[in-house]
């Protein structure tokens, strides 16, 4: 049986306008100032626990971590997070490509989500054409200013649009340098400057919900954000105008930043809030490659950090604290606690509303800032 690639030129895509989205900015968004919702006294120690070691840390110099998923967004904690990279509490961000999605639809359109078993049925599942079309735009650009994905797309939300070179510019720097490291990004951006009808000059994008970006905010506090995307995971892949070379370099980019996040970490704090999948599997590369670096130059491995996961799941009944479980026990295939609790340092797991713990350790570690002032 031969079977032949789709082709995505023929998909027809829709309006942001046309969709039912699921979620609002002015429905989701938490006040840093309110109330958090009640805690266990249990998970109370935990996050004072958490909020002092990140003040340690940044007392030190050590990188202080956010790894999160698109919930920790959709959750609403994005006000909070803002105030916490304000007082320096954060000092690098990583989230995965559905992070970046919702914060751009947010942002943009002042709302998200929808329902995958309703439109996948119809075909209409991801296929929004703002959505792809401006993300794309936005990380093609910044290719050209060597921007990984994390920061391109922040800039083009928080300075509300990018500017393109003209195709003939584009033509002739491939031709009159074409082993130039920004050969392959300037190739991709004149295909889709030519087959999306993108214009050259500035292009404005208006954002009248930025403040719901996390990305953008951390855009303005200059905290670097690096964003670990699949091919084919997000529904950027669901438009005439996806390019996995673009993701993939840019996703390259945002990797080797991660790394130098990592590099700075002894003594540090690393918080996996939601991501399941993608914060551990990438840590644990980075964390190698690091290590590998050091090793060569007579340096000791990443030492003394801390590590917190919190999740909704249970950890399988395993007291991680104590090391993980054997290949016997069901809880040793919870990837989000295993390959966390193989990383060196010491790993705690918090079963815990992502936003709720949030809200807690941003009000925890404010309440230090007024006990020392």
């Amino acid at each position: 049986m031969k079977t032949e690639p789709l082709d995505l030129s023929k998909l027809k895509v829709l309006p942001l306008a046309r969709r039912h989205s699921l979620t609002t900015v002015e429905g989701i968004l938490i006040d840093p100032a309110s109330v958090a919702k009640p805690c266990s006294d249990q998970m109370s120690c935990q996050i004072q626990e958490c909020a002092d070691r990140i003040r340690d840390a940044r007392k030190r110099g050590a990188s202080v971590m956010l790894i999160y998923g698109a919930h920790l967004l959709r959750n609403g904690a994005a006000l909070i997070l803002e105030k916490m990279m304000a007082s320096d509490w954060l000092t690098h961000l990583a989230t995965n490509g559905a992070g970046t999605i919702h914060d751009w639809e947010y942002a943009w359109f002042g709302a998200s989500t929808e329902s995958v078993e309703m439109n996948v049925k119809d075909g209409t599942f991801g296929t929004w054409h703002e959505t792809a079309s401006n993300i794309h735009l936005a990380i093609m650009a910044g290719a050209l200013d060597g921007l990984g994905y994390g920061r391109s797309l922040g800039r083009l939300i928080w300075e509300d649009g990018v500017t393109l070179p003209t195709t003939q510019e584009l033509s002739q720097a491939i031709a009159a340098d074409p082993a130039h490291p920004l050969t392959a990004a300037r190739a991709d951006l004149l295909r889709a400057m030519l087959e999306q009808g993108w214009p050259s000059g500035r292009i404005a994008i208006n954002h009248r919900w930025k403040q719901a970006s996390i990305i953008a905010q951390a855009y303005k506090h200059q905290i670097p954000v690096s964003v670990h995307p699949g091919i084919g995971y997000d529904i950027i892949s669901n438009h005439s105008v996806f390019n996995g070379g673009s993701i993939g370099r840019a996703g390259e980019w945002d990797f080797k930043l991660l790394g130098g996040a990592v590099e700075t970490l002894d003594g540090g704090v690393v918080l996996s809030v939601g991501s399941a999948i993608m914060g551990p599997q990438v840590f644990e590369k980075t964390a190698s490659c690091v290590n590998n670096l050091r090793l060569q130059s007579g340096r000791s491995v990443i030492h003394d950090h801390s590590i917190y996961v919190v999740d909704l799941q249970d950890g399988g009944g395993w007291d991680w604290s104590q090391g993980e479980p054997p290949k016997t026990n069901a809880a040793y295939y919870l990837r989000f606690c295993k390959s966390y609790s193989r990383m060196g340092g010491t790993m705690h797991y918090l079963q815990c509303d992502n936003a709720t713990f949030i809200h807690h350790l941003f009000q925890r570690l404010q309440s230090s800032l007024h006990r020392s002032a």
